[in-house]
């Protein structure tokens, strides 16, 4: 099939053709005829299956059709979790709309408003927007959304992930209940469900490949390897100049900057992308890695939502996953849009339990690599040893109570009991205070008036000399 026989506007044929777009994925297939028609949609589709020109697609032909008005107003509004996924979801409609006449902007977090101010002014078709600048600039009456004609909501099952869910509720309030709804999540947890039911009226549900999340086309692999040696075994693995743009995943922020300070300190073009990044920095990266001058993104999961880069080629997974879903997502950043991909997985002993659950999700064993330098040696878990030269803290004994002067009156000296210092300081203080003598001469009274002020004496001109 091909996107003439989808019924989509010359002037957007005419964009995708420019893009190198020669055959629609079958989320696009299944999506965008019903969204043609103002129906609302429901779509669950793995990472990777071309969801973005499946609701861009169709706005931009919808939007062109009702026409414009003498002011541009904000008459579609598409709300995604993270600032990368929004950059990129623009990106997009500028490709798809730059003969459409349709004019788009993108407002996110971690920057100054100023320039988003500037074109919203200067009037806006399509927002692109997170949640909470969204919200502030509504709180800041600089964005109206009483002429939304399309919502969509993508990856919305990540914004549940982090804590957004209450922030899109506050913002669906302010949209017109009369409207065409485009809802997209990868993954669709009970939350999900029924936020998508408050939302959606008869909906068409698309649905792409549940029973194999994982797409096919990548090639998987897992390298069994202590955790110690993970660093050593990614810089043998990047010996291999074939593998000329990689993105690798880590667990935590402070992983993904401990790996690319490693693979800087061997000679590898390395730059660490995380939450804990100004936006300038994340952005500079992420442009770095798209022109081929940084060999490897280092990237947690958070930060990575979205990123779409053509010739991926290859995901390392540094780190597996503690959510089998998250595997999907990461690899599902190779092998974009049917395109083959490969992914390279390293796992120590405490991370098999997680690797069983990736497996148990996506109804397949991966492929164990053996022959490496760095084999895995750690088969059971070590209890925490005590550090060296420190004793192990004894139990405390529990305090016996203080015999009274009666019941110690029938032992020698020698068997009494000693008192402890703090009954000797307490017996000390209920003595009288007595004064104490000092051989110290008393000091002198200060006689009255000793601090008042002098009186200002009459200014006395100075004598003159003879002559002057």
């Amino acid at each position: 099939m091909t996107f003439t026989e989808l019924k989509i506007a010359p002037p957007i044929l005419k964009a995708l053709d420019q893009a190198h777009y020669k055959h629609p994925t079958p989320i696009q297939v299944q999506a965008i005829p019903p969204a043609l028609l103002g129906r609302d949609l429901l779509g669950c589709a793995q990472t990777g299956t071309g969801k973005t020109a499946a609701f861009a697609v169709p706005t931009l032909q919808r939007l062109m059709q009702t026409g414009r008005h003498e002011k541009r107003r904000i008459r579609s509004l598409i709300l995604t979790p993270t600032r990368e996924l929004a950059l990129q979801i623009h990106e997009s409609l500028i490709t798809y709309g730059r003969h459409s006449g349709l004019r788009s902007c993108v407002i996110f977090g971690g920057v100054s408003q100023k320039q988003q101010e500037i074109e919203l002014r200067q009037g806006v078709d399509i927002l692109v927007a997170t949640p909470g600048r969204l919200l502030d600039l509504l709180g800041q009456k600089l964005v109206s959304l009483q002429d939304i004609e399309i919502l969509t909501l993508d990856e919305a099952d990540r914004m549940l992930d982090m804590g957004f869910i209450h922030d899109v509720k506050r913002i669906i309030a302010q949209v017109p209940v009369k409207r065409q709804t485009l809802f997209f999540s990868a993954t669709m947890p009970e939350e999900i469900v029924k936020l998508s039911n408050a939302m959606l009226i008869d909906p068409v549900h698309v649905s792409i490949s549940p029973e194999s999340p994982t797409v096919e086309k990548i090639q998987q692999s897992v390298y069994f390897v202590d955790k110690i040696n993970k660093r050593h075994l990614l810089s043998h693995l990047l010996s291999d100049q074939n593998l000329d743009s990689v993105l690798v995943f880590t667990r935590t922020k402070h992983g993904a900057d401990r790996v690319a300070r490693d693979l800087t300190r061997d000679h590898v073009l390395a730059q660490a992308i995380h939450g804990n990044k100004s936006q300038n920095a994340r952005q500079r990266a992420l442009s770095d890695f798209k022109n081929k001058s940084t060999r490897v993104l280092v990237a947690t999961d958070i930060a990575a939502r979205g990123i779409d880069i053509d010739g991926l080629n290859y995901v390392i997974n540094f780190d597996l996953p503690e959510v089998p879903e998250t595997y999907v997502h990461r690899i599902g950043r190779s092998g974009r849009a049917g395109n083959h991909g490969t992914s390279l997985s390293f796992c120590d002993f405490e991370e098999k339990k997680l690797l069983k659950d990736i497996e148990k999700l996506i109804a397949k064993s991966i492929p164990v690599v053996d022959e490496h330098p760095y084999p895995l040696t750690v088969t059971t878990i070590e209890p925490k040893q005590t550090p060296s030269g420190r004793q192990p803290r004894q139990q405390r004994q529990p305090r016996q109570p203080r015999q009274t002067a009666e019941q110690t009156s029938h032992l020698s000296g020698s068997e009494r009991p000693v008192r402890s210092a703090q009954s000797h300081r307490n017996e000390r203080s209920a003595l009288p205070v007595q004064p104490v003598q000092s051989d110290r001469r008393p000091q002198p009274t200060a006689r009255p008036g000793a601090n008042r002020p002098q009186e200002r004496q009459p200014y006395a001109p100075a004598r003159q000399r003879p002559g002057r």
